[in-house]
């Protein structure tokens, strides 16, 4: 492999001759063979569009060339755009400041800009190579009045948001249309209700789903104070621990509101602002904790959802049988004709992910594990297990609704034939006949493997009449003063 010889503060390193970062990134490379694979490339691009705001941010403020400046903007905005992904190898687990991704993006974009400078080599190949004073320097200028103790939490912020508002909201969204145009079709079709396990009342199957349509709106709610705690926690301008030592008064407000018009894909998508307290900012990561726990939340609500859809459609002939899923793959290697709940086992296989990602960025912000003094030494650990969770919710709520739900139908005979066969019918009888013979009936009715309708006619209880009106199943699931 052909190499250059690069300089940094530490000496000179051999780097891959078509690479745009430098020596502090190649240190890095060699020093952290750890899981052999990068950050996400969403806190690759987020680092993009943070210095593009930096740069225009110093600008503005007058202490950056102009020119510079705008070198920095372009080459930043490829990044962010994700045109040099391939450049940005640091492995996940690096520095926990993300010291070494911070100068890996000073080190490409540095690179990329300075071949955009009048004067200089004119091809990006023979700049690499060339000593020229001019160049645009990884520190002094992509750098300037920040660091990456402060660099890597706001990019950390931005990727999040991004995940959240434009992968994982949209996603949610589906799902929770979805679901509740399913509770309106099926809502006149009545099923056993069950609970512990055991027959309980009748429920419409559309109240069952307008309760997973409930559970995902709530998704929705908790996905929104995340975004916020993304939007409004930004610790650029806080530089090393937290007091803006390098950098200018107004620099973080400016970088807040140039992000929020970069990043944002409609107006006002996303309105970030600098962190109220930036000691608190940089010396935890409490904001992801929190929102993480809402992902988390939202992976044991979908949990909840696709166990009970694999149980109802459980069968077909020996199960529970209410719901039919789709077929969409053979479901055994050895029985002929087998199909099973694929779709709903993936879901409840990410919530197991999530949970454990949870229980790494809960560790990763401990006092004494990520949390020492002002710092936050788990930072890069904490953004992988978050966008993880982002990613895979958002991917498999949207193969819940294209794979399963899309295609998901009612057994309206299978409803039926277990309605009017459950014991528990009986306690619309409790108010008339009295809870203790009520009880018998049930009982009689078990012992006998009749309906409950069955026996209360053999025992002359009530007229057919009556027995009738008692009996209307959907009737049972509306709360009305005559009952």
């Amino acid at each position: 492999m052909q190499t250059r010889t690069e300089t940094d503060s530490m000496g000179p390193m051999q780097v891959p001759i078509d690479a745009l970062y430098g020596a502090s990134t190649a240190r890095a490379i060699q020093n952290f063979p750890i899981a052999n694979r990068p950050l996400p490339k969403e806190v690759i691009h987020a680092f993009g569009h943070l210095k593009a705001a930096c740069a225009a941010a110093n600008r503005d403020l007058g202490k950056l060339d102009p020119q510079i400046a705008q070198a920095i903007i372009d080459a930043s905005s490829e990044v962010a755009a994700g045109k040099h992904d391939a450049h940005f190898p640091v492995d996940v687990y690096q520095t926990g400041s993300g010291t070494s991704t911070n100068m890996n993006a000073n080190e490409v974009i540095a690179n990329l800009a300075t071949a955009r400078l009048p004067g200089v080599a004119n091809s990006l190949a023979m700049n690499l190579t060339s000593e020229s004073s001019t160049k645009i320097h990884p520190n002094d200028h992509v750098n300037m009045g920040q660091s990456s103790n402060d660099t890597f939490p706001t990019a950390m912020n931005i990727a999040a948001a991004v995940s959240l508002k434009y992968a994982l909201e949209p996603a949610i969204t589906r799902l929770s249309r979805e679901l509740e145009r399913l509770a309106t079709d099926w809502d006149t079709i009545v099923k056993v209700g069950r609970t512990h396990l055991m027959d309980a009342t009748p429920i419409r199957v559309g109240q069952v789903f307008s309760g997973y349509g409930g559970a995902a709106r709530d998704m929705l709610e908790k996905i929104d104070w995340s975004i916020a705690e993304m939007e409004f926690n930004l610790a650029i301008g806080g530089t090393a621990v937290g007091t803006g030592i390098n950098t200018h008064a107004d620099f973080a407000a400016r970088v807040a509101s140039i992000l929020s018009k970069k990043v944002s894909r409609d107006t006002d998508d996303l309105t970030f602002a600098e962190a109220a307290n930036h000691p608190h900012s940089q010396a935890t990561k409490d904001n992801f904790v929190t929102a993480h726990g809402y992902l988390k939340m939202v992976a044991v609500s979908l949990t909840k959802i696709a166990n009970d859809i694999r149980l109802l459609a459980s069968g077909p002939r020996c199960g529970i049988g209410e719901l039919i899923i789709p077929a969409i793959q053979p479901g055994s290697s050895i029985m002929p004709g087998k199909e099973n709940p694929v779709i709903c086992e993936s879901v409840m296989q990410v919530a197991c992910r999530v949970i454990g990602n949870d229980a790494a960025i809960t560790t990763a912000n401990l006092g004494g594990v990520g949390s020492i003094f002002e710092l936050n030494v788990a930072m890069p650990v904490i953004i992988d297990a978050f966008l993880e969770s982002t990613n895979l919710l958002a991917n498999v709520c949207n193969v819940f609704v294209d794979k399963l739900l899309a295609g998901l139908q009612v057994n309206k005979a299978r409803c039926a034939e277990l309605v009017e066969a459950s014991l528990m019918n009986v306690t619309a009888l409790a108010p008339v006949i009295g809870y203790d013979q009520a009880a018998k009936v049930a009982k009689q009715a078990m012992a006998e493997s009749k309906t409950i309708r069955q026996i209360v006619r053999e025992l002359n209880l009530l007229d057919d009449e009556a027995v009738d009106k008692l009996l209307n199943y959907d009737a049972m699931t509306r709360p009305s003063p005559s009952r």
